[in-house]
């Protein structure tokens, strides 16, 4: 039975090469342009051959040992990332001994191994445990290029800061990544409790919105079962109230129903801070949204919701500004960023918003030039009471 199930049900193979569901690679997928940058600072291993380009002649010993260091280091490196993150320090101490060794024959080599170690003693432990690694790496290159190569203490003092700079760097860096991802947390709490609320809410509208005039209909039907064989039209009388209080009923649901289906423009843009606010693009909007007609309400909080979206992620942008404002006959929403703007034909989110704004029976122009940014303007006409109920110049003021 066992051999049977050996062969049934194999051990998935695991591979090297493969990134582990928690390497450091995998982490750094959330992380914006982290993965690129990690890449990038792999260019400075070219200090592994300064010898070369700053002394002109090196020793026989040189080449094979820089070869054979500088293969080991790049593997290393890759381990680092894509092994399971407890075990980066591990790899960080690797190279920080192949650099102790390295240091007699090739020392700028060694030197550049050493300060690629300290910038994976961080990823790891609680930050006392992180501070601990890199002063005891930082020991022992002291000790092996000062004491035991007797470099002086000027050379091993300059290279040793510049160690200690790159390590406390990524110790900085990681824990400016959890205080983001803490504050993501908090953000995601916020919206759930206030889901919860929301939703606690409704409940207790609709109890008290039907519970009454259910009973009332019910009262009033049994009375009129009752009265079918003795007072027709009394019985008749009985029902027709019934349906009126049905109706009513019906008629409070759907305004109900409509009023929590409604993504107000406030709201939309108090969200659209929140998120504009984490990628760190300063929005200016309007605080003071009047009251807008309900058929437009819905629909334009979700066009500034995907505006603010394609900001978010596309535009790299460093500003960005909502205003509304009634203008003549039309109510005209305005959304505008700094960014990269995009010479390139309109993606799917832009076709979205402008059936939208078609609904409502009117137009949007969409204005991008690539470096000048981004501009989207919404137009839709008012009726003559709606303009009567809006303020001819809403408050604008910066968040």
């Amino acid at each position: 039975m066992a051999a049977s199930l050996s062969t049934e049900l194999p051990m998935p193979a695991s591979s090297w090469f493969k990134p582990a569901p928690d390497s450091l690679w995998v982490r750094l997928a959330n992380r914006g342009k982290a993965r690129v940058a990690s890449m990038f600072n792999l260019v400075w291993v070219v200090w592994a051959f300064a010898d070369v380009a700053f002394n002109g002649t090196v020793t026989d010993d040189w080449w094979w040992v820089t070869a054979l260091s500088f293969v080991t280091f790049l593997a290393l490196y890759a381990l680092a990332y894509i092994r399971p993150c407890r075990d980066t320090p591990w790899y960080g101490l690797a190279m920080a001994l192949l650099g102790f060794a390295t240091l007699g024959v090739n020392s700028a080599g060694g030197t550049s191994y050493v300060i690629f170690a300290g910038s994976f003693m961080a990823y790891t432990g609680s930050v006392r445990v992180c501070i601990a690694r890199i002063v005891a790496v930082l020991a022992g290159y002291i000790i092996v290029a000062d004491v035991v190569r007797a470099w002086g203490w000027q050379p091993t003092l300059i290279l040793g800061m510049v160690y200690l700079f790159v390590a406390i760097a990524n110790v900085l860096w990681r824990i400016n990544g959890q205080k983001e991802w803490e504050l993501k947390l908090s953000h995601d709490e916020v919206r759930r409790l206030a889901a919860t609320a929301e939703r606690e809410r409704i409940g207790r509208d609709l109890h008290d919105l039907l519970g009454h005039t259910l009973s009332l209909i019910t009262l009033k039907l049994e009375l009129s079962r009752r009265l079918l064989d003795r007072d027709t039209e009394a019985a008749r009388r009985e029902m027709e109230e019934a349906e009126r209080v049905a109706r009513h009923a019906l008629a409070e649901v759907r305004s109900a129903v409509t009023g929590i289906r409604a993504t107000g423009l406030a709201a939309e843009l108090a969200s659209a801070r929140l998120l504009l606010g984490s990628s760190s693009v300063a929005f200016d909007y309007i605080t003071e949204v009047p009251d807008l007609p309900a058929r437009m309400e819905s629909e334009l909080a979700l066009v500034l919701r995907e505006a603010v979206v394609n900001i978010h992620r596309h535009a790299q942008a460093s500003a960005a500004e909502a205003k509304v404002q009634v203008v003549g006959n039309e109510l005209v929403l305005c959304i505008s960023d700094n960014g990269r703007g995009a010479g390139g034909s309109e993606g799917n989110g832009v076709c979205g918003m402008r059936e939208r704004v078609r609904a409502l029976g009117g137009s949007m122009s969409f204005e991008s030039t690539k470096g000048k940014g981004t501009r989207v303007v919404i137009r839709v006409p008012l009726t003559a009471g709606e303009r009567r109920d809006l303020p001819a110049e809403p408050k604008r003021l910066a968040s």
